[in-house]
């Protein structure tokens, strides 16, 4: 894998001796307790990390205790710049998703430290789930081939399908509507639920379509008229392209207009966050939501919630364009890297290392992600079928989705791997949460996936590279996310403004943005 890596950055002389630190995968991790700073991005479902039962059980098992420092989830990219180039950063910095571009910067400078040699000497559970799914290894690996990074591996077969949409099915029933299937359907749909009060208070209260800041509007629509995957970048025969300066795309944007001039597409779309959203589809007395964009029904309705309003929502399979197009833009990795992030700070960074890989082994993943043994979740039994059809492994035994103060919802280094997330128990005759994500996966986005060689894998850049591409990405997407709500919204004009539109793409360099980007995959591939 790439070259030889070398030695790594020396870190900073430990204040705890090797001595004391234990073998790897032994417990506890220190023979004296310590205490390290970590810096984590918040999560909505969790109250406290600091008063957390798994924070607690945690510093039992290790003798390792936290002082956090906790950023909010709409400040966190901000928040992340300001402590690097301040100097003030914590012992780890933990669920940014820290870039590959700002972890060869930072790495090559030393603030961030490579793992290599901790894995090669503590990391049991990490080398496990090496072998198990090489890929991982390979993609969190810099050209250099240093590790900077411990990467969440969760394998959710219904996320690798991440861009859905959800459609409240009592309104197509009470309407005599059937399921859309192609983008003139959808917008008749739309323009019903917005002209027949399907909530039938007598209002024009109904809210056809929204969106919101994390779940951009193009991330559905737009796969009706091009591949169009999160990061708008695809491959052509090998050469490395973007979306957004396609004639499709343009097509795309009309499309989007004619909905937002129709009033079909809430205006809070292009400004709300997730909260929000989630307002609308949970709103008081009656329904309001028609249909939004989003991984799950839970992003925008509450789990189990008391409206249930979640079950009602069903999934809009990917619509027919113009064109014929109907595409699933598929995310095959199940890996979110730059999740753990050991700081030049750290005067434990053995001890810590070790933290972190205990959480990568099976009944601590469960512990972290889903709570208490025996009482959030349990051991399969021997007669008990997963959602696969094979022996179960693990059985859920509390819902998932609602602030609690028990395990860190999905916060931090966690493996859960295809065999154990399908490996969950499942009563007959019941469905549960992730068997109706699975089921509306399989069978309605699942058959028009995209082809592998369309899809360009996560990629690490050399440092110059990375310091290029870091400056050339924040301009450019910015650039294309303004422009693309101001000609949905009308405030630019795309018949006029489209080819001035290109020329500053142009200008900004998009030229050799791409030429980065090719020879970065170009070098992948050797």
């Amino acid at each position: 894998m790439g070259n030889d890596p070398g030695p790594a950055k020396e870190p900073p002389k430990a204040a705890v001796s090797t001595e004391d630190v234990t073998p790897g995968g032994t417990f506890p991790i220190v023979k004296e307790p310590i205490t390290i700073k970590v810096m984590v991005k918040a999560n909505a479902l969790v109250e406290d990390f600091a008063t957390n039962w798994f924070t607690k059980t945690l510093e039992a098992k290790t003798n390792i205790k936290v002082d956090w420092e906790i950023v909010p989830e709409n400040a966190a990219q901000e928040k992340l710049n300001l402590v690097l180039s301040s100097g003030d950063y914590p012992d780890v910095i933990m669920g940014f998703g820290v870039s590959p571009a700002q972890q060869l910067i930072y790495g090559d400078q030393g603030v961030f430290l490579a793992l290599n040699n901790y894995i090669d000497k503590y990391g049991v559970e990490t080398k496990k789930m090496f072998q198990e799914n090489p890929y991982v290894k390979d993609l969190i690996t810099a050209p250099s081939g240093k590790i900077y990074s411990l990467p969440q591996v969760n394998q959710c077969y219904h996320c690798s399908m991440p861009q859905k949409m959800w459609i409240y099915k009592p309104w197509l029933d009470k309407l005599g509507l059937k399921m859309p299937t192609t983008t003139e359907e959808f917008y008749q749909v739309l323009k019903a639920f917005k002209e027949k009060d399907p909530n039938g208070n007598g209002k024009a209260d109904e809210i056809p379509y929204a969106g919101a800041i994390t779940t951009k509007i193009d991330e559905f629509l737009m796969n009706a008229f091009l591949y169009n995957d999160k990061t708008h970048l695809f491959l052509n025969n090998g050469k490395v392209e973007v979306t957004f300066n396609k004639p499709e795309w343009k097509e795309g944007l009309i499309y989007l207009h004619r909905l937002y001039a129709e009033k079909l597409i809430a205006p809070q779309t292009f400004t709300q966050d997730a909260n929000q959203l989630k307002q609308m589809g949970e709103s008081p007395d009656v329904p309001i939501l028609g249909s939004a964009t989003a991984l799950t029904m839970g992003v925008f309705t509450q789990f189990f919630g008391k409206s249930n309003r979640w079950l009602e929502y069903v999934a809009v399979p990917p619509l027919k364009g113009p064109s014929g197009k109907q595409i699933t833009a598929p995310n095959p990795w199940g890996l979110a890297g730059g999740t753990f992030i050991i700081t030049n700070k750290s005067k434990h960074p053995e001890a810590i290392f070790r933290w972190a890989d205990a959480m990568y082994n099976r009944e601590v993943t469960l512990d972290s992600v889903f709570g208490r043994p025996d009482q959030e979740w349990r051991w399969a039994k021997p007669e008990e079928i997963g959602i696969n059809g094979k022996p179960a492994i693990w059985k859920r035994l509390a819902n998932f989705g609602q602030v609690q103060n028990i395990h860190w919802a999905q916060t931090g280094p966690s493996y859960r791997p295809n065999d154990l997330r399908l490996g969950e128990a499942i009563d007959k005759g019941t469905m549960s949460q992730e068997t109706i994500l699975f089921q509306e996966t399989k069978d309605k986005y699942d058959p028009y996936q995209v082809k592998t060689e369309n899809i360009l894998q996560p990629l690490f850049f050399t440092s110059e590279q990375a310091a290029e591409i870091a400056d050339l990405e924040k301009t450019i997407g910015d650039y294309v996310n303004e422009m693309m709500s101001r000609f949905i919204t009308g405030d630019a004009n795309i018949a006029t403004d489209w080819d001035n539109y290109l020329k500053t793409l142009d200008g900004m360099n998009l030229k050799r943005y791409l030429q980065v980007y090719q020879t970065a995959y170009d070098s992948r591939k050797k």
